[in-house]
């Protein structure tokens, strides 16, 4: 059987998702086909732990979803599907040991008396990068906004260059090569202010001292202060929810339960998708995968037909997995340092940088980090929807862990098998927890623990865990994600293209590579 379409995407992440949202919104015939049974692939939320609990399956995080291109483009309309964002103006902040502790928010007034707490220089130096951040800023999302072609970031470079002359160009571009920690020694003082924005390095695959880190620390820091962050109304699905219906409402079709066999090609050219039932859906004028980059030629039967992107798809690099603890809770955590940590979104378990950098060295080296990063999301202080009445859920991450344990730093797993690990590793991260808040322990109904392995399972794009499906490291980013003359998303075989995470501009909640391959395949 062969049903026909103008464009076929494997894979319903939000990326592809956005594309075949634009695509349709054109006048294209989408067909959007995806292997597990809810669209979303990390974006999904459900009853994991007990009936009335609704965790966010991966990411929760809606803010560059709400502050991007495609959102400014069609917000209304997902706004009548549906979409409505839960605003977050305690944002997150970090804990330390001796009781200390830091927050950022868009209470500016309340983050300066904070910073100044720690160290009062450095409360001016935070003034001073605030209110450069709207021209930097300009900057950094006008290059993560380009298409990443030589073309492309000629022109950005030429705009600059006009702009802020040779000295600033420079400038800029010595912040971009930055690793977190040079950028965060050189600018403040205080070891707990460097702690609470270094920590978001590591939700990229940015440990302190990896090259190209330093921007995702200050833009999340930054954007947060001056815009805040927005949750998804009832869970993150709302944002997938109202992306569906969208499509849906313009005629395009997205099928669950429908894995992809392969890709269907001839003479260097596709012309649709193979199912694992034996249908073939036939893109017409494009075939879109949201794939892990080195998943691609295997659904081509082994190779792009060129040996250089073949190498680079099949050595495409992938960043340490994730530990992802689900916790319905009686109520929140009380916080040791401050009760008023009950009200941000996020609260960062990482109390240094040598200790991020420990961690992940350690997870680098395939051993479980004795002292994991540990990241607490306490959506229910924002969004009070998610629980029953009274009731909260934590959502937790371990940044930073092995797909393939080889040992424990700790030396008190003596396990491999992550099905056995998992609970163990669980039971670390709330002995962390418990010293920040004690007697944390008490107030959990249920918990439900998923392992990286088991994040692959559900979504093959997360190899080994990685939430950001891929490193963004320097040699894997801008014009070389996924491979140097495809970070555009085209591929040696024309009519294919691909997205998702591992296409330029990479992770994050954002929907840049869909909406950047929809508008070039549209013509606007």
């Amino acid at each position: 059987m062969t049903s026909s379409y103008d464009a076929v995407l494997i894979g319903a992440g939000h990326n592809s998702l956005a594309c075949a949202a634009h695509l349709a919104a054109k006048g294209w015939r989408v067909c959007v086909v995806e292997r597990s049974s809810l669209p979303g692939g990390a974006v999904k939320t459900m009853e994991l732990t007990t009936p009335g609990f609704r965790h966010d399956w991966g990411a929760m995080n809606l803010s560059l979803f709400a502050g991007s291109p495609f959102f400014k483009q069609y917000g209304e309309e997902l706004g009548r599907h549906g979409l409505e964002f839960a605003p977050v103006q305690k944002c997150f902040s970090s804990v330390f040991p001796d009781g200390k502790w830091m927050g950022v928010g868009t209470d500016v007034d309340a983050t300066r008396r904070r910073i100044a707490a720690l160290n009062p220089a450095d409360a001016d130096r935070w003034d001073a990068l605030l209110a450069g951040f709207p021209d930097r800023a300009g900057d950094i999302f006008a290059l993560l906004g380009s298409p990443m072609t030589m073309r492309a970031l000629a022109t950005f470079g030429f705009k600059v260059l006009r702009r802020k002359g040779l000295a600033g160009s420079l400038d800029l571009i010595r912040f971009l090569l930055s690793s977190p920690r040079r950028w965060l020694t050189e600018t403040f003082a205080s070891a707990e202010l460097r702690a609470t924005l270094a920590a978001w390095g590591m939700h990229l695959d940015f440990a302190p001292d990896i090259a190209g880190g330093a921007m995702f620390p200050y833009l999340e820091a930054m954007a947060n202060e001056s815009f805040g962050m927005v949750l998804g109304k009832g869970g993150a699905d709302a944002m997938i929810a109202s992306l569906v219906r969208m499509i849906e409402a313009r005629g395009g079709t997205i099928e669950c339960n429908a894995e992809a066999a392969g890709i269907v090609h001839k003479h260097g050219r596709a012309t649709g998708v193979r199912l694992a039932d034996g249908r073939i859906l036939t893109g017409t004028r494009a075939v879109i995968a949201n794939v892990a980059p080195g998943a691609l030629p295997g659904l081509l039967g082994g190779t792009t037909g060129d040996a250089r992107v073949d190498a680079g798809l099949s050595g495409y690099a992938h960043a340490p997995g994730t530990l992802m603890i689900h916790l319905a809770m009686e109520d929140l955590p009380d916080w040791q340092a401050s009760a008023e940590l009950r009200e941000f979104a996020y609260v960062h378990l990482a109390p240094s940088l040598d200790q991020m950098a420990r961690t992940y060295q350690q997870a680098r080296a395939g051993l479980l980090p004795d002292e994991p990063i540990v990241v607490v999301g306490q959506p229910t202080a924002i969004d009070p929807t998610r629980a029953p009445d009274g009731k909260h859920i934590l959502w937790m991450q371990l940044r930073m862990v092995p797909a393939e344990i080889r040992g424990d730093a700790a030396g008190q797993i003596a396990a491999t098998d992550w099905d056995v690990v998992k609970e163990a590793m669980a039971d670390r991260a709330l002995d962390i927890l418990d010293r920040y808040a004690p007697g944390v322990r008490a107030k959990i109904i249920a918990r439900r623990v998923v392992s990286p392995l088991e994040l692959q399972a559900d979504n093959p794009n997360l190899v080994g865990g990685d939430q950001v499906c891929g490193s963004h490291h320097l040699s894997q980013n801008f014009l070389f994600r996924p491979v140097r003359g495809h970070a555009d998303g085209s591929t040696p075989i024309r009519n294919l293209h691909l997205t998702g995470a591992g296409v330029w501009p990479g992770a994050g909640v954002g929907a840049g590579a869909g909406f950047l391959l929809a508008r070039r395949l549209a013509g606007n």
